[in-house]
């Protein structure tokens, strides 16, 4: 077959890493932004083609998406259900790095449309949500069938040595991360979904080498597997993982108001503060430092117990975030494209890859998943 052409939007740390993957995978790609100048450092590092374009301009968004195989967003959320309804209208698989729980559902309404038009719409296709919903799944899928007591799952991307007062560094976009403090968190109890408040249910959580560390509440990384597994599974959580001390820091936060969009009347003037804090946070936190990923996902059932665990640290070239969260979905795009993978239609991303056909692509860039002697 000839090359795969594949459409990446936005050029920043994750869509950067997707496009060195791609292009090592044989891909012909393009990278659209609206920065000049990150563009023109892209293409001095790697063999593509770059296109300025304003995600917000969508008839030059749907014409760049004409002819391509696959579009990988590596925009914010917020675009994703208009960037689906253009890639299914241009008949090109699409993936993104969803995480947020609205958005995700108006995209999979998009099933029919996506599977009338051949191609598969997969979003929440990174780290978490994305890897660690596939480890959980396959787990469940090692147990028996019939009731299974709890799915658990620890994420975190963190500075290899803390960092100030939060003792965090600026690893994706300051708006994301808010956007997980702030939404609510969707869980499974006693068989049932319900929702909590982030920022909430705090535990501690030892690591070798990393810990102790807190685990806390976040929104977007249970992605469907909550409604998934409803009856079957009657506890199933998902919890970020930061250095003690991070999270009653936000905690603050979010009781005072600061995670609010709606502007304040603030001696006359209207402020918002989420977004004056945003700007904080990527003007004050810092950058760049190399960094870690742990993954930790377990399922019990009775006296059984499955586990799997990942540590990953930043390579030299791309930070261990960037990997994790950029090669799950370029994975499953170089396999949907090479049509060694079938799906079709709108779905998660456990309902369109296992983990038999993830991992041994993962481990070619060095990610390795491992079971978990607990």
């Amino acid at each position: 077959m000839s090359a795969p052409q594949t459409l990446i939007l936005g050029s920043g740390i994750v869509g950067t890493a997707a496009a060195c993957d791609l292009v090592r995978r044989g891909h012909v790609v393009t990278v659209a932004d609206r920065r000049q100048e990150a563009l023109a450092a892209l293409s001095n590092r790697l063999d593509l083609a770059t296109a300025m374009v304003d995600v917000d301009d969508t008839a030059a968004v749907a014409q760049l998406m004409a002819h391509q195989d696959a579009v990988v967003s590596a925009v914010p959320y917020s675009y994703g259900a208009a960037l689906v309804a253009a890639a299914v209208a241009n008949g090109a698989h699409y993936v993104d790095f969803g995480g947020n729980p609205t958005v995700v559902k108006q995209q999979l309404r998009l099933d029919a449309a996506a599977r009338k038009a051949g191609v598969a719409v997969v979003p929440d296709c990174g780290l978490a949500p994305g890897l660690a919903n596939v480890l959980a799944a396959d787990l469940i899928g090692a147990l028996d069938p019939g009731p299974i007591d709890s799915v658990q799952m620890r994420v975190g991307a963190l500075p290899q040595v803390p960092v100030g007062a939060l003792g965090y560094q600026l690893t994706f976009s300051p708006g994301g991360l808010i956007n997980e403090y702030a939404e609510p968190c969707e869980v499974l109890e006693h068989g049932a979904v319900i929702e909590v408040e982030p920022l909430t249910r705090f535990e501690t959580v030892e690591w070798e080498d990393w810990g102790p560390l807190e685990a806390f509440s976040t929104a977007g990384g249970t992605s469907t597997l909550c409604h998934d597994y409803a009856g079957r599974v009657n506890a199933l959580e998902y919890k970020t993982l930061r250095f003690p001390g991070h999270g009653a820091t936000f905690r603050s936060m979010y009781e005072l108001g600061l995670f609010d969009e709606t502007p304040w009347d603030v001696d006359g003037r209207l402020v918002a503060p989420r977004p004056f804090l945003v700007e904080a946070l990527s003007t004050h936190l810092p950058q760049d430092a190399p960094d870690v990923v742990l993954v930790r996902v377990w399922a019990s059932q009775g006296t059984r117990r499955v586990g799997l665990q990942m540590v990953d640290l930043h390579d030299g070239t791309f930070s261990a975030l960037a990997r994790t969260t950029a090669f799950p979905a370029t994975a499953l795009v170089d396999l949907l494209v090479r049509g060694e993978l079938a799906v079709r239609g709108a779905r998660a991303m456990p309902q369109a890859i296992a983990g038999a056909q993830l991992l041994p692509e993962l481990e070619d860039v060095g990610i390795t998943v491992t079971e978990l002697n607990r």
